[in-house]
């Protein structure tokens, strides 16, 4: 008997970033407000991160409206209508729940249904899966757009006494949509994980000891500081330029460059051990946002463009860290 031989479907041999959408929390929360819990003082939060203020969302903004918010902008910056999004990937840490995603739920809110829709759990490179999981859904001809968004409610899961991380956490979301291109829009993805720092940021405890505690307190989030930074500074450079080797292209010939918004130091230390020239925009959002982890990037991207829209049409260098330990990093065609 002879072997039936499958179908199979073929897309846009390239892809690209279209549009790119943003929500931040409708809140500014300078340091003076939250030093006072941690000891601690507005000169020391901006000497070891650079953070001055941080954007949070009201306690009726939900992760899930930022990310709404966000993704309708996106749309409509890409011209397209949602019904022709074929899957919807949010990368976040903060959903309300464990199940159902957050993405089916925005999927609906937008019109994007019977769009395919799943969460991503990786964190602060999170976003950056997504884009690699999103170029791969329209080049085999899945989808032909998809919807890519990073959204994070963290003050959720902050703990406002602790010292290691809490001072740094925001609110909001980016979304972008990727869909065909005439020419290759983003690169190859190095991507990968560290499990053996598994523990080295991360929720304070299991669920299951909070259920059994019955005190009310949902786990949290917190970190080895010091741990996180000595392998950002130096394991996630080597990626950064993995990703530039991979595409072909030197710093030089970066537009931007716009790294996780995870600690000034870090941003600058990347900069530096990869000879980024001047004429390179390098994105600095964390000043007044803070770290939104899986929407740090695309909220980054949202400034550059509008603070620099000659940009358009240009190579920025992403790259995203953190918990699990994961990383991913692309090199993209600014929408």
């Amino acid at each position: 008997m002879t072997q039936p031989v499958l179908k199979q479907t073929v897309g846009s041999a390239f892809t690209r970033i279209l549009s790119v959408g943003a929500a931040r929390g409708d809140l500014d929360v300078p340091n003076d407000d939250i030093v006072g819990p941690i000891d601690s003082s507005d000169e020391w939060i901006r000497q070891r991160t650079g953070v001055i203020s941080r954007k949070r969302a009201s306690a009726n903004v939900r992760a899930a409206d930022l990310a709404t918010t966000a993704a309708l902008e996106a749309i409509d910056r890409a011209g397209i209508s949602a019904s022709e999004i074929g899957a919807v990937i949010i990368a976040t840490i903060s959903n309300e729940v464990q199940t159902p995603s957050m993405a089916a739920l925005v999927a609906d809110r937008i019109g994007a249904t019977p769009a395919a829709a799943y969460d991503v759990s990786a964190a602060c490179a999170g976003f950056c899966y997504g884009i690699a999981q999103a170029d791969a859904l329209v080049r085999t001809g899945t989808s032909t757009y998809v919807l890519v968004i990073g959204a994070e409610k963290l003050s959720d899961i902050a703990n406002p006494t602790d010292r290691t991380i809490s001072f740094l956490l925001g609110d909001g979301a980016g979304a972008v949509i990727i869909g065909p291109a005439d020419a290759a829009g983003i690169s190859p993805t190095i991507w990968g994980s560290d499990g053996a720092k598994w523990d080295a940021v991360g929720m304070d405890r299991p669920l299951r000891e909070a259920f059994d505690d019955r005190d009310g307190n949902f786990p949290t989030i917190r970190q080895d500081g010091q741990t996180v930074f000595r392998w950002a500074v130096w394991e996630m450079a080597k990626v950064a330029q993995h990703a530039l080797d991979a595409a072909g292209i030197t710093a030089a010939e970066l537009a931007a460059f716009i790294p996780h918004q995870a600690n000034m130091r870090i941003i600058n230390e990347f900069a530096k051990q990869l000879k980024v020239p001047d004429s390179v925009v390098i994105a600095r959002d964390i000043e007044t946002t803070g770290n939104t982890s899986a929407a740090s990037i695309p909220l980054a991207m949202h400034r550059v463009l509008a603070e620099n829209p000659e940009l358009s049409g240009g190579y920025a260098l992403i790259i995203g860290f953190g918990a699990g330990l994961v990383y991913a990093a692309q090199i993209v065609r600014l929408p």
